[in-house]
């Protein structure tokens, strides 16, 4: 047990700088991500076609093809039209891209939550169609898609782990690196768990209470 300790204590600085990598992977892509969703969210249901189509086009695309499919088809595919993109600027698009088009059902429910009186309202008072949206639907419909999207945030952390699949220096390829040199595989794949807990296991304690803390705001 005190030999386990101390390996841990020596591959503890290459694997912490591998998390960082790993969180600011999955921060940017959120950033760039959700945003995004809540374009698509937006685009897929206008009545135009040449809005609403490669909108559903780009949000099956990111739903249907798996992470790591994406992360190889911009990373390993795009060289061969001449487009070549960084291990970072590829683990970013793909994330991104996956974040956008799963958020965008999300985004997209908790817009159509907001009650119809609010619309309503907004009418009464004059505001047009762009405003209401602007300043009464989106606020209110992200506030109520907060909680999932929260979780989702999780769940594309632990998805940067595939990066390690293009040689990003992310967590997992750390761990890969060391268990590698080592032959201690087992070891050095339970501390990466343990920081992956580390950060998921309090988050999603937070985002279930800050959900119920909502829930009952809402029945008042």
């Amino acid at each position: 047990m005190i030999q386990l300790f101390s390996d841990w204590s020596d591959w503890l600085p290459q694997l912490w700088s591998g998390y960082l990598v790993s969180l600011q992977v999955a921060a940017i892509s959120l950033v760039i991500g959700i945003p995004l969703g809540l374009a698509f969210a937006v685009a897929v249901g206008v009545k135009d076609k040449k809005i609403r189509i490669p909108a559903m086009v780009l949000v099956e695309m990111g739903r249907g093809g798996p992470i790591l499919i994406l992360l190889q088809f911009l990373y390993f595919g795009l060289p061969n039209i001449h487009l070549t993109l960084s291990t970072l600027t590829a683990s970013v698009f793909a994330l991104a891209w996956s974040t956008g088009a799963y958020t965008s059902e999300i985004i997209k429910a908790g817009l159509n939550a907001v009650p119809n009186g609010q619309r309503e309202a907004a009418k009464t008072l004059g505001l047009n169609t762009i405003d209401t949206f602007r300043i009464i639907i989106i606020p209110q419909g992200l506030r109520i898609a907060l909680p999932p999207l929260l979780g989702f945030s999780l769940i594309i952390l632990q998805c940067t782990s595939l990066c390690f699949t293009i040689a990003l220096p992310e967590l997992v390829s750390a761990a890969n690196d060391i268990g590698s040199e080592t032959f201690q595989y087992m070891s050095v794949l339970t501390l990466t768990g343990l920081l992956y807990a580390a950060v998921c296991i309090p988050a999603t304690i937070f985002t279930g209470r800050f959900e119920r803390h909502l829930s009952r705001h809402e029945a008042h």
